[in-house]
């Protein structure tokens, strides 16, 4: 099975489980880590979190920030088996990887990422021709 790890500086991790919810409904496999909101700290969570998955399951961890302090300490866990860090992330990656229940191959998980990455539009002004428009083109 796979299994999603999310976590973030405030409350990004939360706001996206929160989307997820709303367009897929209740995600099983996405768990979340709003870093740095109370006393709870993001190492003692993971470990909690690692102990949890069966032998077998694959691990995609997600942070918000590559490098950031997060990422840091997410990090230190790709020691563990079937294990994979993403940074950086969208909702159009979470939605995609929520909806998956089997693992992926670093390969799949690259076009994943491609994909998400193609999500991020500059949308522009499409300006629309009208029939007074017309008349004068001819």
């Amino acid at each position: 099975m796979l299994r999603l790890f999310l976590a973030s500086h405030g409350s990004i991790a939360s706001g996206i489980k929160s989307s997820v919810n709303i367009l897929l409904g209740k995600s099983g496999n996405l768990t979340i880590f709003d870093a740095y909101l109370d006393e709870r700290n993001l190492k003692d969570e993971l470990e909690e979190f690692f102990q949890s998955v069966p032998d077998g399951d694959q691990v995609i961890l997600l942070s918000d920030l590559y490098g950031g302090s997060v990422n840091q300490v997410m990090y230190s866990y790709l020691t563990k088996p079937n294990t994979f860090l993403v940074a950086g992330i969208n909702l159009a990656l979470v939605l995609d990887l929520s909806l998956r229940d089997k693992p992926v191959t670093e390969a799949e998980l690259r076009d994943i990422i491609c994909q998400s990455k193609e999500a991020l539009q500059l949308v522009e002004l499409t300006p629309t021709i009208t029939k007074e428009d017309d008349f004068f083109e001819e």
